[in-house]
C-alpha cells in the first residue's frame, strides 16, 4: 500500500476501526464493519481539515490585526478610536421623581392612617 497525499494516518485508521467495532451490531459482517470504519475515517479527516482551515483563518486574522495595530502606532492613533462610536449617557430625572413621590405617598399613608 503506497502512501499518497490523501491516505489517512494510522492513528485515524485505528481510531475509526475502534469506533466501528464499538458500534457493531450483532450479525454484522467484517466487510460491513470495514466500510463503516472507512466512513468514520473520512469523517475524521474532513473534521481535521476543517479545523486546520479555521486555525489558518484565525492566524491570518490575528496577523492582520497585529499589522493594523503596528501601523496605527506609527500613525499615532489606535484602530479603536475609528471603530468605536462615543456613547453619551443622559441621566433622566423621572426615576428619581417617581421614587420621591412614592416615598411621600408611603409616609403620608403611614402618618394619616
Amino acid at each position: 500500500m503506497s502512501k499518497s497525499a490523501n491516505s489517512p494516518s494510522p492513528e485515524t485508521q485505528t481510531e475509526a476501526l475502534q469506533i466501528a467495532r464499538a458500534t457493531q451490531k450483532p450479525g454484522q459482517t467484517k466487510e460491513q464493519t470495514k466500510l463503516i470504519a472507512q466512513g468514520i475515517q473520512k469523517g475524521i479527516e474532513l473534521y481535521k481539515k476543517q479545523q486546520k482551515a479555521k486555525a489558518r483563518e484565525r492566524d491570518k486574522f490575528r496577523k492582520k490585526q497585529l499589522k493594523e495595530k503596528a501601523a496605527s502606532v506609527n500613525h499615532g492613533h489606535t484602530p479603536q478610536d475609528d471603530a468605536e462610536p462615543q456613547v453619551i449617557i443622559k441621566h433622566s430625572l423621572l426615576p428619581w421623581l417617581l421614587l420621591a413621590v412614592s416615598w411621600c405617598g408611603f409616609l403620608a399613608w403611614q402618618f394619616f392612617s
